[in-house]
């Protein structure tokens, strides 16, 4: 498979001196945020306005994610506390739990949920119950550490990842029990299709695990060199674009799952700009089929499932890359990395 020509680029960079733990977009699809292990929030505008620097946490930022309303963001530290930023810099605590970390964090804007995690528990924040007097979180509570959150694209389920498998609960029902979707082993970041037909993990070993909600079929993917610390659905779900390997491996989804399947990759050979190094971080493109992946030697480059040809975002660099993200538009890509290095790539002329 030959790739579209690459786009033109443009890149403008920011050193911010520590290590780039995650990076959003709000929703209007302008507007970044990268939080830092020192406790700051950077918002960047993706016309490219010098970043505005808050002071989110006493500690380290552990987590991020849109919020659910306005141009803003969640953010958990390790200092116990959920923070809600908005477009000016302004902060509001909206969760405080003593002596734990807050590790994840999800929203959903249509249906208006803002979730979050700390230790085996994860708590759940309905906008529209505000209105009848309950400000109180619903607290879900699991039997091991939580390993990851998300909401699928409807907004009505949460999943979350623990050992031994993943909870899926209903975010409109206040006292329904979870569906159990069981697997043995440390099961960390989670993910819904974008149909929401399935759920998969990264586990603590090599590996992916998966399900196919219908039937409940396991779904096993493995054969990595590295752990996967990302993994991203392509914008109709037909690809899942995963981490850890030399390579950007790309699982079938489409007709059943990637069972007795081989996937496609794109992205490896000792020259191109990953030269072996393992796949860090991964994006797929909200508006065209392009992936943005970065490296462990801080190379990031963009392409297709399945295609010979790559274009380098950047050469390797000196630090791991450590996160991704397009605006809304999918014409410019933020990246961080583990030295706290930024980066907003302006991409021009994007092939559908």
């Amino acid at each position: 498979m030959t790739s579209p020509a690459a786009p033109a680029l443009r890149a403008l960079a920011w050193e911010m001196g520590a290590y780039v733990v995650g990076i959003a977009v709000a929703g209007d699809g302008r507007l970044f945020a990268a939080a830092l292990g020192d406790g700051t929030v950077r918002l960047i505008s993706a016309e490219a306005a010098e970043p505005r620097t808050v002071q989110a946490h006493d500690g380290a930022c552990l987590c991020l994610a849109a919020d659910s309303e306005g141009l803003a963001f969640l953010t958990g530290g390790d200092d116990g506390k959920l923070v809600r930023i908005d477009e000016t810099g302004a902060t509001e605590v909206l969760a405080e739990m003593k002596g734990k970390w807050i590790e994840h964090v999800a929203a959903h804007a249509g249906a208006g949920y803002r979730a979050y995690a700390a230790g085996k528990d994860a708590y759940v924040l309905d906008r529209k119950r505000k209105g009848a007097g309950n400000t109180e979180p619903r607290r879900l509570t699991h039997g091991s550490t939580v390993g990851g959150l998300a909401i699928n694209d409807k907004g009505r389920r949460l999943a979350v990842s623990h050992y031994n498998g993943v909870s899926l609960w209903w975010l409109a029902s206040q006292d329904s029990q979870p569906q159990s979707l069981e697997w043995k082993g440390s099961n960390l970041a989670v993910g819904f299709s974008p149909d929401g037909d399935y759920v998969i993990t990264a586990l603590q070993e090599n590996a992916l695990h998966g399900w196919r909600l219908s039937d409940k079929q396991h779904m096993r993917m493995t054969g990595y060199g590295a752990k996967v610390r990302s993994m991203s659905f392509s914008r109709k779900g037909h690809f899942l674009a995963t981490g850890g390997s030399d390579s950007v491996i790309c699982w079938i989804m489409s007709g059943g799952g990637p069972m007795g399947k081989a996937p496609v990759e794109f992205g490896g050979g000792v020259t191109g700009p990953g030269g072996g190094s393992p796949v860090t971080a991964v994006r797929c493109n909200p508006k065209h089929d392009l992936i943005a992946a970065g490296f462990a030697n801080g190379a990031v480059i963009l392409g297709y499932p399945g295609a010979s040809r790559t274009a380098t975002m950047l050469p390797p660099g000196t630090a791991p890359i450590s996160a991704l993200c397009w605006n809304g538009t999918g014409d410019r890509l933020l990246v961080g990395d583990e030295a706290g290095r930024l980066v907003l790539g302006d991409l021009q002329g994007l092939p559908g």
